[in-house]
């Protein structure tokens, strides 16, 4: 019940005047939000068209960069092929809640697409899973990344230190809960560990941050593995910086994303 209420609450601030369709979720007392995914695509174009026509993304540009907005989060689609899909990666699928998962499907079908239950087999290996919840206004709105981890617990942890998440759950498992989306982590299964997500279907995750530069710089003293350190990117009209989970998840930290 909380959680349908959460979503119904985001659908209808996402409804406001002017705003509606381009925002994100508002950002929590550390100034923080999900922003973005990443994805890889060997056919950005097909990939790209997809996205379009089945989930109804609006195509918008931050400098030279393309972005599609959905509720919620930004896709972002590079050419290039993928060393593998999200499904063995830390980062296994992106779910969205979907006002009619039948017109969803029926949209995914026409496109050739293939749909197991909730989860659906895109492109690249990429998986993305379907939360329907009839009583939202928005046809789809973002959910959730839900990460493969030994532990959830602790990653957990480490998400509500970071970027100052609270602590939730859904399933019963664990999850981070950032103002009507979510990060979710699941246990690994088998021996084998997940793997890094640089160079997979979701290469990384995004998250959009205010005051970005004092906050890699307070990221860097506390001892988070910075892989890219703060830069202004006039030509994508962004500030950015990228650090790597404790699990081995890529993170882009932006500042300019929201309202593009």
């Amino acid at each position: 019940m909380r959680k349908q209420i959460v979503v119904i609450g985001f659908a209808v601030c996402l409804l406001t005047p002017l705003t509606a369709f381009a925002q994100l979720t508002t950002p929590n007392d550390g100034g923080i939000a999900i922003g973005h995914i990443h994805l890889l695509s060997k056919d950005r174009e097909a990939q790209k068209k997809i996205w379009i026509e089945a989930f109804g993304a609006q195509v918008t540009k931050t400098g030279t960069l393309e972005l599609l907005r959905l509720p919620g989060v930004y896709i972002i689609i590079n050419q290039a092929d993928p060393t593998g899909g999200s499904v063995g990666s830390t980062a296994d699928h992106v779910g969205f809640s979907v006002k009619s998962l039948d017109d969803i499907k029926a949209k995914l079908a026409a496109l050739k697409i293939d749909v197991q239950g909730p989860f659906v087999a895109m492109p690249d290996g990429l998986r993305l899973e379907l939360l329907e919840d009839k009583t939202q206004t928005l046809p789809v709105v973002m959910h959730h990344i839900h990460l493969t981890t030994p532990n959830g617990e602790i990653l957990r942890q480490w998400y509500v230190k970071t970027f100052g998440a609270t602590v939730g759950s859904r399933r019963n498992l664990p999850a981070a809960m950032f103002n009507g989306n979510e990060v979710d982590f699941l246990p690994s299964s088998g021996t084998t560990l997940p793997v890094a997500t640089k160079g997979r279907a979701i290469d990384h995750i995004g998250f959009e941050v205010k005051d970005l530069e004092n906050y890699a710089k307070k990221l860097q003293a506390s001892g988070v593995t910075i892989e890219a350190p703060y830069r202004d990117m006039p030509n994508l009209g962004l500030k950015i910086a990228s650090i790597v989970d404790p699990a081995g998840t890529r993170i882009e930290l932006t500042e300019g994303l929201a309202g593009k």
